[in-house]
């Protein structure tokens, strides 16, 4: 049976930057394991499998595989995702939507449509989870990880810790945009350090020059990911730790992140922060989408 798909570049307007993403649009009847290999065989950080939705009200069940493994949630491809079903749905003559609502394995996400002059143009996720904080690590083990000398990890804001807004990260910031820029990461590290703490990805950033601009990059070789463009999961439990430790009680905050610049796939990841009585009430992440190839699978 064929099985149609379409690829994608997230959070960017131009085609060849920010991170591939592919969007299998007629995924029911395919097993787990078909999935995966689809996935392994287009080897991009993700590939989404669009199903029908199991309760209505909802637009779509929607899986989410890396080259290895299946995940709960993650930001581009939810971003991704809603602008192609989005389209498939308006050309197949749907009334325009302004939202959507996808089931995942973390939860229900809230995505917000993206148009200029009525056109989907990209989206806005509303993170299924709120922020958790797991297991801590050293400035050694963090820097350890990511190729560097200990005194390039600070520690003042947090020390590296395992963030989740529905999918892990250890989050380390570092002193300079130039230690980001150096980092490599350091696969025996991370198979010594990752999985112990529940994690097997890292997600470094440095403060730009604004409060809320901020420059990253996401590593996971142990996920066959050597480096990830853009990586919306770990910038919005990035920014909802950041928000929850201003000293604001209540505050709306739009924040600026960068990533994929130092691979040549540069990215741009727009985050708003709510905080409400001194607590982060909700996390979003968005950003452009470009379709790049359809096509279709012979299964």
């Amino acid at each position: 049976m064929l099985r149609r798909y379409v690829t994608v570049d997230v959070f960017t307007a131009q085609v060849f930057g920010g991170n591939p993403l592919a969007v299998v649009l007629d995924a029911q009847g395919l097993s787990a394991p078909q999935m995966q290999s689809v996935a392994t065989e287009f080897n991009y950080a993700e590939t989404t499998f669009v199903l029908p939705p199991r309760e209505p009200g909802r637009t779509a069940h929607v899986r989410i595989f890396t080259p290895r493994t299946e995940v709960p949630f993650a930001g581009h491809p939810n971003v991704g995702t809603a602008l192609v079903l989005a389209r498939e749905l308006e050309a197949q003559g749907a009334a325009p939507a302004d939202r959507l609502l996808f089931e995942e394995g973390a939860g229900l996400v809230a995505i917000r449509l993206m148009r200029e002059s009525g056109v989907v143009v990209g989206a806005e996720l509303t993170a299924p989870q709120p922020l958790s904080a797991g297991a801590s690590v050293s400035a050694q083990q963090a820097a350890a990880c990511l190729s560097l000398a200990p005194e390039e990890v600070a520690v003042r804001t947090h020390v590296p810790q395992v963030l989740s807004v529905g999918l892990p990260f250890l989050v380390a910031e570092l002193v300079s945009r130039d230690a980001l820029r150096r980092c490599k990461p350091n696969l025996a590290a991370h198979e010594r350090i990752l999985p112990p703490i529940g994690t097997d990805s890292v997600f470094a950033y440095a403060r730009g020059h604004g409060a809320a601009e901020l420059s990253a990059r996401m590593f996971a070789p142990i996920d066959a990911i050597p480096e990830d463009p853009a990586t919306g999961s770990a910038a919005a439990a990035t920014i909802a730790l950041l928000a929850a430790r201003t000293a604001e009680l209540d505050a709306d905050t739009a924040w600026r992140i960068e990533q994929g610049v130092d691979m040549g796939r540069p990215s741009l990841l727009l985050g708003r922060t709510e905080k409400r009585g001194g607590a982060v009430s909700a996390v979003h992440i968005g950003g452009h989408a470009v379709p790049v190839m359809q096509g279709t699978l012979d299964l």
